[in-house]
């Protein structure tokens, strides 16, 4: 059975698209992310998705591309950040190695800088919305996660070297 090295969670903003490819560049294996999967497959972008159809069709949508993408990839694979939020992707990921990449308020709403590309986080309060949905998602996170690293305060090369130590331990050791 194929299963990806790593799983990259975390909210937008967390640095999934910008860790994801690094770490598997660290890793030596290839990098995956399920919205590109879904825009692909869709043919349209996740924005339109969300308009369009709205959130229950696209998290029914994500959720078959997770599921998909857990078991056909080998390398490092990030899922967007409502995907851990459907039973049946928290049941999938149970046996998996979690990478949640943890943001804070204030760094995350600099980091996204409240882009209209993320429909969740539009409105006429951006950074109430975000801290929202951070407390909603939070536990969910936490639950699926084998491995949780701060963001706010490392740049993507040291959210990577984290990662590697928790993922491979013996590996830093022998450095």
């Amino acid at each position: 059975m194929v299963s990806p090295r790593a799983v990259v969670i975390g909210p937008p903003g967390s640095g999934k698209s910008t860790v994801g490819p690094l770490l598997a560049a660290a890793l030596g294996v290839s990098f995956r992310d399920t919205d590109d999967d879904i825009v692909a497959r869709a043919g349209r972008a996740i924005s339109d998705i969300f308009a369009d159809d709205g959130e229950p069709a696209f998290r029914a949508i994500e959720e078959e591309a997770v599921a998909i993408a857990l078991a056909e990839h080998d390398g490092v694979l990030s899922l967007g950040g409502g995907a851990p939020l459907t039973p049946g992707t928290r049941a999938r990921l149970q046996d998996h190695a979690v990478v949640f990449l943890n943001v804070g308020l204030a760094a995350g709403v600099q980091r996204t800088g409240m882009s209209s590309a993320r429909p969740l986080l539009a409105g006429i309060n951006p950074r109430a919305t975000f801290k929202a949905l951070l407390d909603q998602r939070l536990p969910v996170y936490r639950e699926v996660a084998t491995v949780e690293i701060e963001t706010d305060k490392r740049t993507p090369e040291e959210v990577v070297a984290a990662a590697v130590a928790a993922l491979e331990p013996d590996r830093v050791r022998e450095q």
